[in-house]
């Protein structure tokens, strides 16, 4: 499955330090859908999810989808800041996406897609293998956690988002942080995008994302024109609209391929109209880019609304190692067989991957000692 950028045309890129944005415009926004946005404090928020779980995270801000059912365009509320009062250690939400009214659905960026990637296989095994400890065949993967980074920990983004030219027609970006695709960001319409574009810096990025900021520089890429080319302004003119293309199309078969391959699992969340909010998962392949992310398409598949966030390896082989197992109806043997392994070795894999707690300490301590 691919993520269909079509109606998105990628500008040159601008780079500050480690961070390049390369912008996306649209010739035709999409008018029949706007968001806006719902700010909160800086607490830590609890959200409720469908199976009665909790949701524990730092949530900054919430979307609010607005849309019409006849064509004609939506209008945004505007910004809705919330309360300055710091005394409050906990917030509270009412579920990942909730609709407001009939033509109102405000919904947690990047959250969606999160909590999506936590509650993979989160009721862990199925049988009661005798390898399993209590907790993990009674609560599953309870408490699952993650981590991530905010954009304001990321060395240069504020920086750069503050620089930045916002092209005409802009509805999108796609951030790099030492040339390593981080995320990707699309919305509906050119004043969605100018309304949001501070919110990236409070936005979540992964452990990869944060470290090439820190240690690695964007490299140049300059576009030449060859002068002897050019023998008027026309000519000129015909040159660089040359060069833009030979980069969207670069910057979208190669920069930008692995984000855009990456959904291997696309689950419809809500129906907004005649859209659809979804979020995907990746493959979980090792080594390669594995990306999770939502996106709210119409009814023919055009990319209304998009963000993504890039998984650490550690969050690939975790993923990959939960995905085996759930194949394998969480047979250690049967997984450690399709790996080609020894079951002593898958176990301390889990162990590695901080999925230890699973196992009954009495084997996973004979699995260590198996190996020395």
């Amino acid at each position: 499955m691919m993520i269909d950028m079509t109606g998105l045309a990628a500008r040159p890129s601008q780079t500050w330090g480690a961070v390049r944005l390369v912008p996306l415009v649209r010739e035709d926004p999409v008018t029949d859908l706007r968001l806006d946005l719902r700010a909160y404090g800086d607490e830590l928020s609890e959200v409720s999810l469908p199976d009665r779980s909790h949701y524990i995270a730092y949530v900054p801000h919430a979307f609010v989808a607005s849309w019409t059912t006849d064509g004609t365009p939506a209008a945004t509320y505007g910004t809705q800041l919330g309360s300055p009062e710091r005394h409050v250690a906990l917030r509270f939400r009412r579920r990942m996406a909730r609709r407001l009214d009939k033509n109102r659905l405000r919904f947690l960026p990047l959250h969606l897609a999160l909590e999506g990637f936590l509650a993979l296989h989160f009721g862990g095994p199925e049988i009661a293998w005798q390898e399993w400890s209590h907790r993990a065949v009674t609560h599953g993967l309870s408490p699952r956690a993650e981590e991530a980074y905010t954009g304001a920990a990321i060395r240069g983004l504020d920086d750069a988002l503050r620089v930045f030219e916002i092209h005409p027609g802009q509805c999108g970006m796609v951030l790099y942080t030492g040339d390593a695709l981080a995320g990707a960001f699309v919305v509906p319409h050119p004043d969605d995008y100018r309304a949001l574009h501070p919110t990236l810096v409070k936005d979540m990025y992964g452990e990869q994302v944060y470290h090439y900021a820190l240690y690695h520089r964007a490299n140049p890429m300059e576009a030449a024109i060859d002068d002897a080319l050019v023998s008027s302004l026309a000519g000129l003119r015909e040159q660089a609209a040359r060069r833009e293309r030979e980069w969207a199309e670069f910057h979208d078969d190669i920069m930008a391929a692995g984000m855009i391959a990456s959904p291997a699992r696309i689950d419809e969340v809500y129906r907004l109209g005649r859209f659809r909010l979804r979020r995907f998962l990746p493959a979980f392949e090792p080594r390669r880019e594995n990306h999770i992310g939502e996106m709210i398409v119409d009814d023919g598949g055009r990319l209304a609304y998009l963000k993504t966030f890039r998984l650490s390896e550690a969050q690939i082989r975790r993923g990959h190692l939960l995905t085996l197992l759930a194949a394998h109806d969480w047979s250690l043997p049967g997984t450690a067989a399709a790996l080609g392994d020894a079951e002593a070795a898958l176990g301390v894999r889990l162990a590695r991957a901080g999925l230890g707690h699973l196992l009954r300490p009495d084997l996973l301590a004979a699995y260590r000692k198996a190996l020395r």
